[in-house]
């Protein structure tokens, strides 16, 4: 009875797919945004590249804020942040296991950079545009979000207990950090609405 009931535990660690098909355990943590309050001020990307590699790149940034400057607001602008997946291709795409489930930190899906082979299987895996993971081409391996875990050069404590430098630093409050699973289909479970009476007395919209 006692081994029965440990099985049952454990399986409620799973976040379960159709068919009875038992996925890895869910996130304890997920980042959402609204790309209405979103300026486009790229502080977000600079604050994580800077706390993850100790300098401002865009290109090492682990979220991306996409502008189209032919599109009229709000389609102007768009977060693009991992997603922390329920059912990570990312993670099934990794040959070499660089690309895993840190159970020891609350389920994160992240890189270990000294396993990655730089195949570039979980960039073409991730089934969003862009990819959540994207690349370092002068150390030659993936990146993703950690939600700041491991940021060398940011003495704050991250991970799904701690802080995320995009969240503390944006200065207009376009994201916020949730351990609830949000909507897995489509945008509308990780761009919510963030919007309240001072941003309406900008002139802006407070309604979808």
């Amino acid at each position: 009875m006692a081994v029965l009931m440990g099985t049952a535990n454990a399986l409620k660690e799973f976040v379960w797919l159709r068919n009875g098909i038992a996925a890895v355990p869910a996130s304890e943590g997920y980042l959402l945004v609204d790309t209405k309050k979103c300026q486009g001020c790229l502080t977000c990307m600079l604050a994580c590249s800077l706390c993850h590699e100790g300098k401002e790149n865009l290109s090492l940034s682990r979220i991306q804020i996409l502008q189209n400057p032919f599109e009229g607001f709000p389609a102007d602008l768009d977060i693009s942040q991992c997603r922390q997946c329920v059912d990570p291709k990312c993670v099934e795409a990794c040959p070499t296991e660089a690309l895993f489930v840190d159970k020891e930190h609350g389920n994160i899906r992240r890189i270990d950079e000294m396993k990655c082979i730089g195949c570039e299987s979980c960039i073409e895996a991730c089934p969003f545009t862009p990819s959540r993971s994207s690349w370092d081409g002068d150390e030659e391996h993936a990146l993703k979000c950690d939600l700041c875990l491991d940021t060398p050069y940011w003495n704050q404590e991250g991970g799904p207990g701690g802080k995320q430098a995009c969240v503390e630093l944006c200065p207009l409050g376009a994201l916020i950090f949730t351990k609830e699973i949000p909507d897995q289909h489509g945008d509308k479970g990780y761009n919510i609405n963030l919007r309240g009476k001072g941003w309406e007395k900008l002139g802006f919209s407070v309604d979808d």
